[in-house]
Parts: C-alpha cells; sequence; structure tokens
C-alpha cells in the first residue's frame, strides 16, 4: 500500500442518529472504493462495522470502526460511530482524532435530538460539518423539510449541494449544484448516469447554485471579489471557497444519498477527497504541557492510542493517531503515561476487522496494531527524544449508575478485571470500588450501556452478574451545638483501661468564628483554644478539631487518639453511617488515670462522646444533588417537566431552540436511578439528558426519619 503524506490524509468521523443507516453508508463506501467486493447486509450480519457478537445480538452499533479507503490519490480515515447517546463516548473520541464530521441524517425524521447532541459535540471542538441527507428512497422521506430544519437550526450556513428529483421509492436521481448536472442510476446503483439538467428544474438548480457560490465566496477575499465582478466561480475555486469555509465552520454543506441501494456515494466520495479539509489543513493540537505540536512529518515520532479492541484470538488491537513524525515496523517507542518500552512488532491500516499490513505511517495518519505489552487506551508513545503526553479527549459524565456483584461471589476478581479490560475498549463504562457505599459500583451512560456490558460479560466472559439500584452518598451534618462527655473504663485482671473526654460540637461554617462561652442547660462553659487542627475531608466538607484543655486534664500525647475516634465516627455517622461533614469538635476537658490511660481508651472515650454530642446536636442528613440538563422535542416538554417535578426536582430554567427545549433543573440522585430509562419512554427516545453533581442538601424529613429507622434496625444489636 502506497505510504500517503499530511496532505494527501483526510481524517473523517461518521456520525448521525441511531437508524439513520450508518453502518449501510459505511458498506458503500467500502464497496465504491474496491476495499470489499460485495457489500454486506446488517440483516445477514455480515458488515465491516458492528462485527462484534452483541452488535449483532441488538443490532445497534456499541463500539466505533475505524476504516480507510483510497480514492484518487487520496487517503480518507472514517470512523463510523454508534448513534445511540449512551455510546456517546465513541462519537466524542472519533472526533477529537478526526477533522471533519460527516453528519447523517434519515431522511425521513430530518435533524433528531442525537444530531444536536453531534453538532454540539461539533462546536465544542470546532470542527467541520457536512450534513448528509440518506433514506431519500422511503415513503416518508421530505428533503424540504430537512433543509428548512436544519436552517431553523443552523441558521444560513446549511448550504445545499444536491437535492433529489423524486423522493420515495422510486427515487433514482438528484441535481448536482455545484457541478450543475443531473446524477440518475440504474436499480443496483453504483455508478451514476451523468447529464444536463432538465429544464424544468433549471430555475431552482440555479437559484441553489449562486446561493453556493455565494457562500464558497464569502471564505476568500479574492474569491469574493472575483463573484462581485463576475457574479460566478469556477469549479476549483467554489472548492477552495468551500474547504476554507469548512475549516472555520462558516459553511455546512448538504449532500444526498441512499446508501442502500448505493446511489449517490460515489460522488459522495469525490467530494470528500477533492474539498474536504486535509489534516494538515487544520489547527496544531496541543499535548499535556500546552504545548502545539507541528503536524510534521519529519519531527520526532509520537503516537496517541485512542481505541482498544478486544478481538477473538487475536486479543487487543490498539489504534492510534500518528500525532508527529513517522512510525515504522520495529520501532522502539517509550509510553510517557507508564514509563514503559514498546516495540511496534507489526503495523496496520484497517476496515473493521479487516486488517491491510503496512511499513510506515506519516504524521496525521491513523492506524493500528497488536500485540503491545502494557499500553492501554489514552496513552502517548514517542521516540525517546521528547516527552510528550496528549490527554484532549474529555468524557461526558456518568447519567446510570448500578452496583454490581457476581452471582458466584469466587467469581468477584475475575468479574473486575473483566469490567477493566472492558473500560479500555469505552472509557465510558467505569468501575469503581465504593469504600463508603461498601459496593461495586459500575457507571455509565444509560441502562442500554450498562445491559450491553452486562451482555458481555455472561456470553463473552461467562460471568454471571446481578445488578443493583446502588445506596446514595448521604452525608450528615448538625444544626446546633450539644455537648457530651463519656468514660470509658475497663478492668479484667493487670493493667485496665481509662479514659474520659468532654466535648462540645457545632456546626462548622468557615465565616463563623467559635464563641467564647457555650452555654448548656444553665450552665456556662468557656473556652479558650490552644490549638486548632482543621481536616480536609476526602468526601466534603471539614472536620475542625479544637484542644482547649485546661490544667492538664489530658495529657496532649492523647489528643491524637481522640481525633482517631472521632474521624471513625465521622467516617460512619450516628444516623445512618453514612460520612460525616462540617463539625468542629472542642475538647475541653477530661480526666486520666497515671497507669491506665491510653490512646485505646481515649479514642474509644472520644468517639463515643462524639457520637453522643452529634445525635443531641439536631443532626441532619444531607442527599446529593444534580444538576440535570434536558433536551426534549417542544411537544414532550410537559410531560418531562411534569415527570422531574414527580421526582423532587426544581426547574431552575429552560430555553427553547426551534422545536426542541433545553429543561434546566436541580434533582435528588435518588430520584435519578431510572431516569435515562424513564426519559426514554416518556419522549419515545427522542430526548437526551446530562447531569451533573451540584451540592448537597437537606432531606425531608420524612425520607430521614425512613433512613434513621432502617439504619437502627440494621445495627441495634451493635456495640
Amino acid at each position: 500500500m502506497k505510504v500517503y503524506q499530511s496532505n494527501e490524509i483526510k481524517n473523517i468521523a461518521l456520525l448521525g442518529n441511531d437508524g439513520a443507516g450508518k453502518t449501510t453508508l459505511t458498506e458503500a463506501l467500502l464497496y465504491e472504493a474496491g476495499i470489499i467486493q460485495r457489500r454486506g447486509r446488517i440483516t445477514q450480519k455480515n458488515t465491516v462495522s458492528d462485527y462484534f457478537p452483541v452488535e449483532q445480538e441488538y443490532g445497534y452499533s456499541v463500539f466505533s470502526t475505524v476504516f480507510h479507503t483510497e480514492w484518487n490519490g487520496k487517503k480518507l480515515n472514517i470512523i463510523d460511530c454508534p448513534g445511540t447517546d449512551d455510546f456517546a463516548g465513541a462519537a466524542i473520541t472519533a472526533l477529537n482524532v478526526t477533522d471533519t464530521a460527516l453528519l447523517l441524517i434519515n431522511g425521513q425524521y430530518g435533524p433528531e435530538v442525537q444530531t444536536q447532541n453531534h453538532f454540539r459535540y461539533t462546536e465544542e471542538l470546532e470542527k467541520p460539518v457536512i450534513f448528509l441527507v440518506n433514506q431519500l428512497d422511503s415513503d416518508k422521506c421530505d428533503f424540504n423539510m430537512t433543509i428548512e430544519r436544519l436552517r431553523e437550526l443552523y441558521g444560513p450556513k446549511v448550504v445545499p449541494v444536491q437535492y433529489p428529483l423524486n423522493e420515495g421509492p422510486d427515487f433514482n436521481a438528484l441535481i448536482d449544484v455545484l457541478l450543475m448536472k443531473k446524477y440518475s442510476w440504474k436499480p443496483e446503483g453504483g455508478a451514476p448516469i451523468i447529464e444536463d439538467i432538465p429544464a424544468e428544474e433549471h430555475d431552482r438548480a440555479m437559484e441553489l447554485h449562486r446561493a453556493l457560490v455565494e457562500a464558497a465566496a464569502e471564505n476568500d477575499e479574492t474569491l469574493m471579489e472575483k463573484f462581485f465582478e463576475a457574479e460566478s466561480l469556477t469549479e476549483d475555486e467554489m472548492r477552495e471557497g468551500i474547504r476554507k469555509g469548512l475549516v472555520t465552520r462558516s459553511i455546512y454543506p448538504v449532500f444526498c444519498v441512499c446508501a442502500y441501494k448505493d446511489m449517490g456515494v460515489r460522488r459522495l466520495m469525490e467530494f470528500l477527497g477533492n474539498v474536504v479539509p486535509f489534516v494538515s489543513d487544520m489547527p496544531k493540537p496541543v499535548n499535556a504541557a500546552g504545548e502545539e505540536v507541528a503536524l510534521d512529518s519529519n519531527g520526532p515520532a509520537a503516537l496517541y492510542f485512542f481505541k482498544t479492541a478486544n478481538e477473538p484470538h487475536i486479543g487487543d488491537v490498539q489504534y492510534f493517531k500518528v500525532m508527529s513524525g513517522k512510525v515504522h515496523e520495529g520501532d522502539d517507542l517509550t509510553n510517557n503515561d507508564r514509563g514503559s518500552k514498546e516495540r511496534l512488532s507489526q503495523l496496520f491500516v484497517c476496515a473493521g476487522a479487516n486488517r491491510t499490513k503496512v511499513e510506515e505511517l506519516v504524521a496525521g495518519d491513523i492506524g493500528c496494531t497488536v500485540k503491545l505489552k502494557d499500553v492501554r487506551t489514552g496513552n502517548t508513545l514517542t521516540a525517546k527524544e521528547v516527552d510528550w503526553r496528549f490527554d484532549f479527549i474529555e468524557y461526558p459524565d456518568p447519567k446510570y449508575i448500578r452496583s454490581v456483584k457476581p452471582e458466584n461471589e469466587s467469581e468477584s476478581e475475575k468479574m473486575m478485571a473483566a469490567i477493566q479490560k472492558m473500560s479500555q475498549e469505552d472509557p465510558t463504562w467505569i468501575l469503581e470500588q465504593s469504600k463508603e457505599l461498601k459496593q461495586t459500583l459500575i457507571k455509565g451512560q444509560g441502562e442500554f450501556h450498562l445491559r450491553t456490558l452486562k451482555w458481555r460479560l455472561e456470553n463473552n466472559a461467562k460471568i454471571k452478574v446481578k445488578f443493583e439500584e446502588p445506596k446514595i452518598p448521604y452525608r450528615e451534618t448538625i444544626t446546633k451545638s450539644a455537648r457530651a462527655d463519656y468514660r470509658h473504663k475497663k478492668q479484667s485482671g493487670g493493667a485496665g483501661q481509662f479514659g474520659e473526654v468532654h466535648l462540645i460540637v457545632e456546626p462548622y461554617d468557615e465565616n463563623t468564628p467559635m464563641p467564647a462561652v457555650y452555654k448548656f442547660n444553665g450552665q456556662e462553659y468557656k473556652i479558650t483554644a490552644k490549638g486548632e487542627e482543621i481536616v480536609d475531608l476526602e468526601w466534603g466538607g471539614k472536620l475542625v478539631f479544637v484542644n482547649s484543655i485546661v490544667g492538664g486534664s489530658i495529657d496532649a500525647r492523647f489528643l491524637p487518639a481522640i481525633l482517631k475516634g472521632v474521624m471513625s465516627r465521622m467516617e460512619q455517622g450516628p444516623l445512618t453511617g453514612s460520612y460525616a461533614r462540617d463539625v468542629r469538635v472542642i475538647v475541653y476537658d477530661g480526666k486520666m488515670h497515671p497507669v491506665d490511660s491510653n490512646e485505646l481508651s481515649f479514642m474509644l472515650a472520644g468517639r463515643h462522646a462524639f457520637s453522643e454530642a452529634f445525635k443531641a446536636a439536631g443532626p441532619k442528613l444531607l442527599e446529593p444533588i444534580y444538576d440535570v440538563e434536558v433536551l426534549v422535542p417542544s411537544d414532550r416538554m410537559g410531560d418531562v417537566m411534569s415527570d422531574l417535578q414527580g421526582r423532587r426536582g426544581m426547574i431552575v430554567g429552560s430555553e427553547s431552540s426551534k422545536g426542541y427545549d433545553k429543561l434546566i433543573a436541580k434533582v435528588p440522585l435518588k430520584e435519578l436511578s431510572n431516569y435515562s430509562t424513564s426519559l426514554s419512554s416518556i419522549t419515545g427516545g427522542r430526548a437526551s439528558f446530562t447531569m451533573k453533581f451540584s451540592n448537597y442538601e437537606l432531606v425531608p424529613t420524612d425520607v430521614q426519619q425512613k433512613l434513621v429507622k432502617e439504619f437502627e434496625e440494621q445495627n441495634k444489636d451493635e456495640d
């Protein structure tokens, strides 16, 4: 295979709503490029994309598929991404390592909610966008409606390059207003018949042609001057103007295709090859140190590993982008994330599970390798003269959490290892061993996302697992001051145990100074702080430990033991066993024994005194509150709002955006356990949402009473 240079390579992410036809389009693209000799069908489970067993089981794309085509002396690296919001991580990864987004739209429905999600990702990453309307042979296809909706959403930058002549089952022709030609196909598709535009379409075609010429001219002063003079541009000038407009996101061209019939695909390939920006046209990537890295094939070698696929009989296949320099078979590189050395024994370019061996890849190209010793998704390998790292991919926060455990407890370690390996394939599967909740948590983007992982555990790893609703990480705090003392005394022959601690607790607020005098039951307690230790709690909030002992009633050497006892109760709060936070503890008195006092005695005395004072200090439970943003079709806004309010959600705002509304709310985590499933049900799968931790707030009194009672029942026999 030819070694392509940076100015001959184009990297493209293929995005679109589930059901838009990305997998079918991939087959047509590969067929037209000669990479495959026969187009596969999803129903026959023989497509280049969706070749993993779980994808064939569900009939959905689960993983992105990397493939390449060669067209007119250019190399196109294309990453076909899953369409469902549950697998958004794959789309975000693809957009970070490619330069142009090809956004496929189902002509029956127009832009859908996932279209908007994907477009939002392109906005954040400033990637060029090309819209491609598919399924023109559908009864319900409405191209004009699709263009109208796209313009409502994205404005006049949406510019048709083609339009269909006869939508519906008889579709076989379109008008290309860039080339000003009619393209038509025989029933088998493939090579088009190219003719002059029919007289009856001439006026419409000329109107769209002028709009396209003007949009192209706007991106270059020289072209704009020529347009004003001649009111026209040559074909090459239009291509140059469109390319510049793509790079600056000032034009979103719209193409037409019927992927299933292989109509329009060859013309699309021509446009991708002729007009889409090369990797050398795009801004320089930035490494983890904030330095720009030039796309220089003569620079030091640097590879960024963005994807791992575990394939039967092969093991890990690891996909990379060459960020700088060249890479060859047999090169020795350094893993700057893990400090290990790696040798690249083999290099491939790929089309799904099909791999073609190559000897060299240059800056900007995408390839894969196998049998690396110690490389993980997100690692950077470089030549020894540089220590660059790349960490530019930011994944969305989890939206669906379940506790997971194997049905056979002896398989716990095996299950953990299997999930950790799968999280290399999809970093939005996050495994957490929660010390606080005493549960193993698996986090993802939705119910289907985690159901897919469960299927793979049970069918690939042969581990039967159970998913359960996770516990909620409540917090405990206090609302007023309280005092308590506790004497720990134990005598069992020989040396005994003795320690007595008197302490005061109160809510801690860094803006509220500690009083000099406290009053409980008519008695005053004067406090003189002799020392203060502020503990930043790893679960949030603070513990402030104040030494106010006078007269030497407790030796200073026992204070760390008292603090340890207090901390043990902060880690397992007296109300429900949840972490406690934002408490000031003042140790002001106590007693010790010259022989029987020791660290253990004072630790236990401090623990019990703190527990009693905490319970008397107006203890309250706090629950985690999340900021939730829902993108919902306008006709479902009322239903979604009612559902959120039924979840104790507080609506804090809404924005309307041409057919879709954004609803912003604060919702307790407890009420979001099954929200992704419920939202899909309410809206017919047409909505999406994000959630991010906001703060902790007091739980309602009835909820607190229920939780405390449950905890007391579970722990009634505990000392």
